[in-house]
């Protein structure tokens, strides 16, 4: 078995998964990839972060044949619409930082992105719906209107995404070799059970 290098961190919107990824990258003493990926993709692009923020993982595209075109070309295509060339740009970096360094990496289909690599573990993270609430309560200070309508959403709009881009089902266990419940376990134990899956492969 080769050591672990590589961990990637996808999560039910409001589970903490953004915290994890930070606190396991801290103890472990290697980067971690979130908004700091943003601002690659960004770099790249040519678009505005708080775009790429809002639909670097929520975006959806008609046009598979040319995304899938695009992407076996190794280039984002001026054909292609803004969620595709996107797609694209983060898939090439996400690549290349798991060459490069070892890292923890938030989202934006990692795990699939990475699959071949066997220095690579995945996890998901999920909670219950009130745990999730009160998180991003305490979090954003303001609560959206409908917390729970505005927390399925996301979660829906992550689904289509994950779904259009990998063929693959969001959330799904066997997706994963790790998967934890924030709000049983807490968000210190789940850092503690990644760093501890990690350092026993």
């Amino acid at each position: 078995m080769n050591p672990v290098r590589i961990i990637t961190i996808s999560r039910e919107f409001g589970s903490g998964g953004r915290t994890v990824g930070r606190e396991v990258a801290e103890r472990l003493g290697i980067p971690c990839y979130d908004k700091e990926l943003v601002a690659k993709i960004a770099r790249e692009s040519g678009l505005a972060e708080e775009f790429i923020k809002e639909n670097g993982e929520y975006a959806e595209s008609a046009n598979a044949f040319l995304f899938n075109w695009a992407l076996a070309a190794g280039a984002g295509g001026g054909s292609l619409p803004v969620s595709d060339r996107l797609y694209v740009i983060q898939h090439n970096l996400i690549r290349d930082l798991a060459e490069k360094e070892p890292c923890v990496i938030v989202g934006r289909c990692a795990d699939y992105i990475l699959r071949e690599r066997t220095d690579c573990m995945n996890v998901f993270l999920h909670a219950d719906m009130q745990f999730r609430i009160d998180r991003i309560l305490r979090l954003y200070g303001e609560a959206p209107e409908k917390p729970e309508k505005f927390l399925l959403d996301r979660d829906a709009k992550r689904k289509t995404y994950y779904k259009h881009y990998t063929g693959r089902q969001w959330g799904v266990v066997q997706n994963y070799h790790l998967t934890l419940n924030t709000a049983f376990l807490g968000i210190e134990r789940c850092v503690d059970m990644v760093l501890e899956a990690a350092r026993t492969h």
